[in-house]
């Protein structure tokens, strides 16, 4: 050992003295390392920008802050009665609820399902909507379950966009097709609905297309064309002619349609629904999106489903299955339940009754204080003219709807005094065009009857502020 130790000693020592001399230098040149080229440099040690975020969030407003939460109920009296946001205040038909919590005690109901949905709501699907589809539907290549309706939506984007392409949207438009289209690379072109609100009694019908606008708005880069019927938020079903008008269009310049037809179980006064994908060639190009949200009053399960050709199921069903893998279990197996016994226990036929109920205790309140409104043909939602509702031009608005459409004060306004809150309609729209919903607000009526009774009797108030 003391010959090894002798033989190496030089070796050793020399290289005690390069670790000294490292180490010394090390500490002395500690401070001065390179700085990465993204952390910044001057002022204050601040690291919570070191890394840029993407800026499809800037494109697809998704940093803004929007309407949500603003009029969330956080930011508003504690009394006032939320008829701003699109959900329930009363729960599922116990039927569907008890399949749920069924599903739950069962071992394989709380394990994954197949990518493309459970074989049972599948089949449900395709039993359910067979007839309206006018054609036998395969459970296998033409339906697809997805974690609520907009996680299908945001599917197809990711299947069929390449940088650059243009999707042309409805205004006012459901706000997260924007996000939707722009993180997956897509580019909205903005084509709007022009109302019309003339007579004593206006109609969501009479808020038009220009089809020579619409025909203006196509490019050599259009890819797609989103069609929402019945339409959320002005409550209008899209007439066989007009639907027809845009498969026309769909077909000469070879466009994706996806058709958004979410509330095809909330119309009213016998308004036909017409399914895009039954029109003449169009089945070939159409994914149609459903929900069993609007369906069951269960928009917290986020169980939705696309019906099309598996040429577009096919690929969206790659997207999906990256996106989510699959959707939840024992909730799948709950809206099966909730398709199978829809028919026989005449659920929609009561439901639709029970919305019509809804509806016209909501109206009736905007007729006894003079505001127009269009009345929805479908939906839960109506739009009311709120350009004549006066407000103090001095009132005491937050910072979040200052420098916004003459709407967000509107809403505002009638939801601190009034105690009722709704949704300014010009976030529907992009800002070249948000002068036409700046006259509107979206009241909800997917509430209970004593609610919509309360909200009504508050709503006499406005009388007050009508000019």
């Amino acid at each position: 050992m003391t010959l090894v130790r002798s033989h190496f000693s030089p070796i050793i020592s020399k290289l005690s003295r390069l670790i000294s001399s490292t180490s010394t230098a090390t500490d002395r040149t500690s401070t001065q390392l390179p700085i990465p080229m993204n952390v910044p440099t001057d002022g204050p040690s601040d690291r919570s920008k070191i890394i840029q975020f993407s800026s499809r969030l800037h494109d697809g407003r998704a940093l803004a802050q929007d309407v949500w939460s603003i009029y969330n109920a956080a930011n508003l009296p504690s009394d006032c009665i939320n008829l701003g946001q699109g959900y329930m205040n009363f729960p599922p038909p116990s039927w569907v609820t008890d399949a749920a919590n069924e599903a739950l005690k069962q071992t394989l109901s709380n394990h994954y399902s197949h990518p493309k949905g459970r074989i049972r709501l599948r089949q449900a699907i395709k039993n359910f909507y067979e007839a309206s589809f006018n054609r036998s539907l395969d459970v296998e290549t033409e339906i697809l379950v997805t974690s609520g309706a907009n996680e299908g939506q945001y599917s197809v984007f990711t299947a069929f966009l390449e940088q650059g392409d243009e999707v042309i949207m409805f205004e006012p438009f459901f706000d997260q097709y924007l996000p939707s289209v722009t993180f997956n690379g897509g580019k909205p072109v903005y084509v709007p609905l022009h109302p019309n609100l003339e007579g004593d009694r206006p109609n969501s019908s009479e808020w038009k297309i220009d089809f020579d606008e619409l025909r203006r708005s196509i490019t050599p880069r259009a890819k797609m064309i989103i069609l929402n019927t019945p339409h959320n938020p002005v409550g209008k079903v899209f007439s066989r002619e007009e639907l027809e008008k845009i498969a026309a269009i769909a077909e000469e310049f070879n466009l994706l349609v996806m058709a958004d037809e979410v509330y095809d179980c909330l119309l009213y006064d016998g308004k036909e629904h017409v399914r895009f994908a039954t029109l003449p060639g169009m089945w070939d190009r159409t994914v149609t999106v459903l929900s069993a949200g609007k369906a069951f009053a269960a928009t917290g399960w986020r169980v939705g489903w696309l019906i099309g050709p598996e040429p577009i199921i096919k690929p969206t069903l790659a997207a999906c299955t990256r996106i989510v893998f699959c959707t939840n279990s024992p909730l799948q197996e709950a809206v099966a339940t909730g398709l199978e016994q829809a028919r026989s226990r005449g659920f929609f036929e009561t439901q639709v009754k029970e919305y019509q109920e809804r509806r016209d205790v909501l109206l009736s309140a905007f007729d006894s204080v003079g505001l127009k409104y269009s009345l929805p043909e479908g939906t839960y939602f109506v739009l009311v003219d709120i350009s004549r509702v006066n407000f103090p031009q001095d009132y005491p608005f937050p910072e979040s709807v200052q420098g916004r459409g003459r709407d967000f004060k509107a809403c505002w306004f009638i939801a601190m005094e009034i105690g009722v809150s709704s949704i300014p309609v010009s976030e529907f729209y992009c800002q070249e065009h948000c002068d036409i919903g700046e006259s509107y607000a979206r009241f909800s009526f997917c509430k209970d009857i004593g609610t919509l009774r309360q909200a009504a009797e508050r709503l006499q108030v406005l009388t007050k502020y009508i000019r």
